[in-house]
């Protein structure tokens, strides 16, 4: 199976260190979505998208590329992201609907805490430092290799 995941990591990388993980698991390249065109996304059966929670919503970038991809039905997609503290449900719901109506199935979500500064956050020195942690990288291994038997294309 064709797998690419795609993702932004902005202010700390802790969006990045949970793609790579993730990438590895699923031996998939690890693409900034400023790395990947449209046309791309044919030549892939699994897509994951991921990024750092701004606003409570994935980065706009990530959000706009969704938006100009054609339909996609029968492909399959997972969601990943790292965030200050907001509820998994409430940062994935734009990212998700986008996907679906695109025609993807959504495997399922990740979501873990990363050291977020943004705002006032820098005046006391952030939120969640240290974040993703062995521990969070550990549960993304997890979640990746959840989503090899989800999508029943692996081995």
């Amino acid at each position: 199976m064709k797998v690419l995941v795609v993702y932004v990591s902005t202010h700390h990388g802790n969006t990045r260190k949970i793609a790579e993980v993730i990438a590895e698991v699923l031996q998939a390249p690890l693409k900034r979505v400023d790395e990947v065109s449209v046309g791309e996304v044919e030549d892939y059966e699994l897509m994951g998208f991921g990024s750092g929670i701004y606003g409570g919503r994935h980065h706009k970038g990530l959000l706009g590329f969704v938006e100009k991809l054609p339909s996609c039905f029968g492909k399959k997609a997972f969601i990943f992201s790292t965030k200050g503290g907001t509820p998994t449900f409430l940062n994935h719901w734009l990212l998700r609907k986008r996907l679906l109506s695109k025609g993807f199935e959504v495997l399922g979500e990740f979501s873990c805490k990363g050291f977020d500064t943004f705002g006032p956050l820098r005046f006391i020195r952030g939120l969640n430092k240290g974040r993703p942690n062995e521990r969070d990288l550990s549960n993304a291994r997890v979640f990746a290799e959840g989503l090899k038997s989800k999508a029943g294309f692996f081995g």
